[in-house]
């Protein structure tokens, strides 16, 4: 960019500072000249930077300023000098303190001050007696060193005072919160060669900054410059809110299988045995269970809302099979403990739940997002809580083929998964039984989901006739590891902030 293109590129606050560089390098100096805040020079400084205009250098320097005290005594004057303005004649402690309306303690400093300087005598007796030397009348004429101080201009670098200046510091700083010494960041410029040949260059003003409706309708910007805008400039990230990256992820699994026809069901967290296993034919005595360990409720124990007619026909099923041509697993069924409360382990005692509703459509199509709970190791691939979705159809005449092509179709709709297989499995309510194994970058091999044909002897016992239903869980938050580049699990539920900013959303 040329310098003429360069210079009408400024914006307002840039010109402003840029045309007081030749004879003001310091921030504090360029702040007070321009008459700008802090942030306005800041930003300017740091825009003029990137434009190769100046040189920007920090120093950790000592840095002089007015405290708490010191802006009071600017405004209504020394404590020393006030007292010293009351005693043309003589006069005592008391009457001083009454004059001046000094505090206790200033009226004791200004004593001491003025001791110091020769400004007073003392003469004591019944009452201390203060009066005015020929000297203190000389202060009052000509000043005192600490009031001129005070009113220069702060903050102030300590290196650059001069020696009478570093002397009243040091005297002002035993005192209480006049001055105070701090190490600070200062920022000083240099101008570029480039901003050398800018400064010199006359800058156009009267640039238009911004298009609005009033300007385009009135035809004003007509005849007149656009301020240049530099796109390739670095500017402060801004993060505006957006949602988790995991929650948004579920909503979009969520849309997709609306869109696909399914009808979303629900439950409880709080499951009872009956739904959560005994309902999907797994044997109250069977080591099947082992693979879904549980957290049991320790109160209310035990659910009082299980529908009587179910229980009976699940009973059957596990005692005789319940007219399937299936023996069922003989042996007798405990109906107190199919009513223990347990938290959801597996979704798919939200599908149990809704083949028993009298609201079931045959044929349909059904999913369920649901969080679950087993005792599991924390690592990269594991939680003791998780995310489910799953669902099933029912429909006369499906088959297991029907079931194959739905889970690949699943691979790749939801993890865009490239290699993809289904192995032979086995679940307890489910004959045949399958899993849906996809090939991580990272991680390899891993599951991603379980599926099958339900068993007749869930089926039946729920719905009240034998039908076909494919059916299938897969884990929602391996998933969206696949989905959004994550290959820690822990990653899915950060409070990390900067993680959070820089998560990828799909």
């Amino acid at each position: 960019m040329d310098i003429k293109k360069l210079g009408e590129s400024l914006n307002p606050v840039e010109r402003k500072v840029l045309k007081v560089l030749d004879n003001f390098s310091s921030f504090h100096d360029i702040m007070k000249v321009t008459g700008l805040k802090d942030v306005e020079v800041a930003r300017a400084l740091q825009w003029l930077q990137n434009k190769n205009i100046i040189k920007t250098k920090e120093e950790q320097k000592e840095i002089v300023s007015l405290d708490e005290n010191g802006i009071k005594y600017l405004k209504y004057g020394l404590p020393e000098k006030i007292f010293l303005q009351e005693i043309q004649k003589p006069l005592t402690l008391s009457e001083i303190a009454q004059k001046t309306k000094l505090s206790n303690e200033e009226v004791t400093v200004s004593l001491g001050v003025l001791k110091s300087k020769a400004a007073i005598e003392i003469e004591k007796g019944k009452d201390i007696i203060i009066s005015i030397t020929d000297h203190g009348k000389h202060l009052l004429k000509h000043g005192f060193l600490e009031e001129q101080f005070i009113k220069e201009d702060f903050p102030k670098e300590l290196s650059v005072l001069n020696e009478e200046e570093k002397f009243v510091v040091e005297n002002l700083r035993k005192r209480k919160k006049i001055v105070k010494v701090e190490t600070a960041k200062i920022i000083n410029t240099e101008l570029t060669e480039t901003g050398k040949k800018l400064i010199k260059e006359k800058i156009e003003e009267g640039l238009i900054e911004k298009v609005s409706p009033a300007l385009l309708k009135s035809g004003s910007w007509k005849g007149k410059k656009f301020r240049r805008f530099d796109v390739k400039i670095n500017v402060p990230m801004i993060f505006g809110g957006r949602k988790q990256h995991y929650r948004r992820f579920l909503e979009e699994v969520r849309q997709k299988f609306v869109s696909l026809g399914f009808k979303e069901m629900s439950g409880p967290l709080v499951e009872s045995d009956f739904w959560d296993m005994d309902a999907l034919f797994m044997p109250q005595f069977h080591s099947a269970r082992d693979i879904h360990q549980g957290y049991y409720i320790k109160e209310p124990k035990y659910a009082k809302d299980l529908p009587e007619s179910k229980v009976k026909n699940v009973k059957s099923a596990h005692e005789n099979g319940f007219g399937t041509g299936s023996k069922g697993w003989r042996y007798d069924f405990d109906v107190k403990k199919t009513h223990r409360h347990i938290l959801r382990t597996h979704d798919t005692s939200i599908s149990a739940r809704t083949l028993a509703s009298e609201d079931l459509e045959i044929p349909g199509k059904y999913f369920q997002i649901a969080r679950c709970f087993r005792y599991d190791v924390v690592d990269a691939t594991h939680l003791p809580d998780f995310n489910q979705v799953g669902g099933f159809v029912i429909e006369e005449g499906i088959n297991f083929g029907h079931l194959k092509a739905l889970l690949k179709m699943f691979a790749k709709e939801f993890a865009g998964a490239d290699e993809v297989k289904v192995v032979p499995s086995y679940f307890p309510f489910t004959e045949p039984s399958a899993q849906l194994m996809v090939r991580h970058p990272q991680l390899g091999w891993i599951e991603l989901a379980g599926a099958g044909i339900f068993r007749p002897e869930l089926v039946k016992p729920l719905v009240g006739k034998e039908v076909p239903v494919i059916a299938w869980g897969v884990g929602l938050d391996r998933l969206a590891m696949f989905k959004l580049g994550i290959s820690d699990i822990r990653q899915l539920f950060s409070h990390d902030l900067e993680f959070l900013r820089n998560a990828k959303v799909v």
